[in-house]
């Protein structure tokens, strides 16, 4: 069982996921975790840490006791308090790994927490035109943004109103928004205005349409 702790406590907006629990590791209850952030002191520095289990209405405290980085693969092995065979470890797999916002690392120029780039606004600079927002960030050699295009308002044209079956079909296929993931470089998205909630892009040639999820 999980040992947990009725304090400090924290609402589960002041909480920021780190990483997925993807499997057990070995016998003695030692998991396997996906990062979703670029600080390895998440996952190594022992200390209070929170799990999200997948059926579970609220985040339980936890004790990170040990962490050390998986040779050859972009995973990292922790040992949980409480948790000492692998069928402990199996039961939180899904689990999502979480931290206090007030426990952020302090950062570089030019390095930002993913967090503060969620929702952030697009802005093509060559049309001044605001594409989408990002909704997603992701590791892959460099940092990919994956950006939630607007989508365009329907055409209001004599062909699509004297069409319902042409519409409908039209609304399906617009029902989810694309998708395109643009390279976080300094090249490509050279200003980040956090407090204007926006980004500024300068996307060469076909890089709206090639790289469309």
């Amino acid at each position: 069982m999980i040992q947990t702790s009725p304090l400090p406590e924290i609402a589960p907006d002041n909480l920021i996921e780190v990483g997925t629990i993807v499997s057990p590791q070995g016998l003695q209850g030692a998991l396997r975790v996906y990062p979703s952030s670029d600080f390895p002191e998440r996952f190594l520095n022992p200390g209070l840490r929170w799990l999200q289990l997948p059926n579970a209405s609220a985040p339980q405290m936890v004790e990170l006791v040990a962490g050390r980085v998986l040779p050859g693969k972009n995973l990292y092995v922790i040992e949980l308090a409480g948790i000492g065979d692998r069928t402990q470890a199996e039961n939180l797999r899904g689990a999502k790994l979480l931290v206090s916002q007030d426990d952020r690392p302090i950062l570089e120029d030019e390095e930002y927490h993913v967090a503060d780039l969620l929702n952030l606004q697009v802005i093509n600079q060559l049309t001044g035109e605001t594409i989408g927002q990002i909704t997603d960030v992701f590791s892959a050699g460099h940092d990919l943004l994956e950006v939630t295009l607007k989508t365009p308002p329907p055409e209001n044209s004599p062909e699509t109103e004297l069409s319902p079956p042409k519409r409908n079909k039209q609304r399906r296929q617009q029902s989810k928004p694309p998708t395109v993931l643009i390279p976080f470089v300094k090249d490509i998205v050279p200003v980040i205005d956090l407090k204007a909630g926006c980004v500024e892009i300068h996307p060469p040639p076909g890089l709206l349409e090639v790289n469309q999820a």
